[in-house]
């Protein structure tokens, strides 16, 4: 497990809760407008040991609730021990995955280490491995799909990219999740943020998506959820 960055405090990151956030190296999709392309390899070096982070937890108690684990994709490293240790600390942990470790994700839900999941749903089933250049199997992101939501705490969430998710694409997403779990609790619209760094050309000069958009988006998949958001 590769620790490569920690955000000491979050109000965002973990609904409801005051967080800090843990970044790990590594992901299995290659989605060419990922914001954190840094993080997709596993080959760089560790910045934090597993016992700093702890160290820092410890000290941190009085003023923290909870714990996001990010990547890259942290279910490729994750240490069920680690987790553990975080729980013995008092501490509630969130991971954001891009569900398509359906059985790490298993481990870590029948151990209770993890008290919410927020999962990446990039696209419509027909669409998963052009989206995310991978040779993923949808049926994999649909098992996520299907265990995430038995948990109490959890949103799915999809960043939006105009000229990529179009309002049938959106409406593919969530017809897809109706089917496999019924009415979700809650989806989350992320829009695409051009920082300057993301992993493909492809997207470099590709503009932020508008909250004009984004509420068009809402508007026409809404009944498909109790909750959607906006975040832009």
């Amino acid at each position: 497990m590769k620790i490569c960055g920690l955000q000491k405090t979050t109000l965002i990151d973990y609904p409801g809760k005051i967080a800090c956030t843990i970044f790990l190296y590594g992901c299995n999709f290659r989605c060419g407008f990922c914001h954190n392309p840094e993080l997709v390899t596993e080959e760089n070096e560790n910045i934090f040991s597993e016992e700093e982070i702890l160290g820092f937890l410890e000290k941190r108690k009085k003023y923290l609730e909870g714990i996001c684990i990010t990547g890259g994709e942290p279910t490729l490293s994750l240490n069920k021990e680690f987790l553990r240790k975080i729980k013995n600390l008092g501490y509630l942990i969130k991971i954001d995955t891009n569900g398509s470790l359906p059985e790490k994700l298993k481990e870590i839900i029948d151990e209770n280490l993890v008290d919410f999941v927020a999962m990446d749903v990039k696209a419509s089933k027909e669409n998963y491995k052009k989206i995310t250049n991978s040779g993923i199997s949808p049926e994999k992101i649909e098992e996520s799909i299907k265990l995430i939501s038995e948990l109490k705490d959890y949103e799915f969430r999809t960043t939006v990219i105009e000229g990529i998710h179009d309002i049938e694409e959106m409406k593919k997403i969530a017809e897809w999740l109706n089917k496999l779990i019924g009415k979700p609790k809650k989806y989350s619209l992320q829009a695409f943020k051009n920082s300057g760094k993301v992993l493909s050309e492809e997207f470099e000069n590709k503009k932020d998506t508008s909250e004009k958009f984004m509420r068009e988006i809402k508007e026409a998949i809404k009944d498909n959820f109790d909750e959607v958001e906006i975040r832009v």
